[in-house]
């Protein structure tokens, strides 16, 4: 780890089986089939599960080999949480919600993000886990930096972070339909 890195070792933390949220930043791999299973209630209909992976490319950049993910841990965490609080505002029928991220240096096809979004109808859980990856990329203070064969830079899409409710998800307009 670089001198000054914010990142720090941590296990992914399981819910407790009554949990309705479980939010962690980890350098462990994602558990998706776990949280796929946690989040099956029989309250719910449908559950969509998103996994961010690391891609061979970017924006204006091929051969990206790996990524290394760095977040600033408390208010990353805190940005997540507040996420998850914004999407319960916005669909009040949402079951349960898993919002992970990994950081550290992940290799191409591993997960980056985990989002899954449990709720009694398709329509919610999909508009609920967009709403989730959309503003996860907009208000949590976590960076990635592309590694190719020619070396290394900081992503090219990098924003302002802001928080969670000031986020303007295409989902937003299709939340109040609900």
């Amino acid at each position: 780890m670089r001198p000054g890195s914010f990142r720090r070792l941590a296990v992914v933390p399981r819910p407790n089986p009554d949990a309705r949220d479980w939010v962690a930043l980890t350098d462990e791999p994602l558990p998706a089939v776990d949280a796929a299973e946690w989040a099956t209630v029989p309250a719910a209909g449908a559950v969509v599960t998103f996994a961010g992976v690391v891609r061979d490319h970017a924006e204006g950049r091929p051969g990206v080999e790996a990524m290394t993910y760095e977040a600033y841990d408390g208010p990353a965490q805190r940005a997540m949480t507040d996420i998850v609080a914004e999407l319960r505002q916005r669909w009040p029928e949402v079951a349960r919600v898993a919002l992970l991220h990994r950081v550290g240096e992940l290799q191409l096809s591993e997960a980056s993000v985990l989002v899954v979004v449990s709720a009694p109808h398709r329509a919610a859980a999909f508009d609920a886990a967009e709403f989730a990856i959309d503003t996860l990329k907009e208000a949590a203070p976590i960076w990635k930096q592309e590694h190719w064969a020619g070396g290394s830079d900081w992503a090219v899409e990098q924003h302002q972070i802001r928080s969670a409710r000031a986020t303007g998800s295409v989902t937003a307009a299709s939340a109040a339909e609900h």
